[in-house]
């Protein structure tokens, strides 16, 4: 069965295309490294909860939109083969040069896990 990196970050909404410039970049990546598919998506419908949210949960400011993305692989074997040839690359690939391609947000309010589905239809 297949396996998913899910992601949840603040990105100033004034770097809309840069975010997609960096993805459009780093994204390619993932699937040379064998990713099925490679979805980012800009916040568009994010409402406030009572306790808690998307927006508090990475900290997003008023000016920040919440972008929501995954990365689904055939298997967690072929990901973290991945996840393993990605440290290399960060060392030698400009797609992940922070000085080539930099973040477009605040790294550090990045949320992101590893799953498993149990349901898919």
């Amino acid at each position: 069965m297949s396996y998913v990196d899910g992601f949840v970050m603040a990105v100033p909404a004034g770097n809309k295309q840069k975010f997609v410039e960096h993805a459009e970049q780093a994204d390619t990546v993932f699937r040379e490294l064998g990713a099925l598919r490679v979805v980012e998506c800009w916040g568009d419908d994010v409402p406030d909860g009572e306790y808690t949210d998307f927006r508090r949960a990475v900290q997003a400011k008023a000016d920040e939109t919440v972008v929501f993305s995954w990365v689904e692989w055939p298997d967690k074997a072929t990901r973290d083969a991945a996840m393993g040839r990605m440290e290399e690359l960060m060392a030698t690939d400009d797609r992940f040069n922070p000085e080539k391609n930099p973040m477009p947000f605040d790294g550090k309010r990045l949320i992101y896990g590893g799953f498993s589905p149990v349901v898919d239809m």
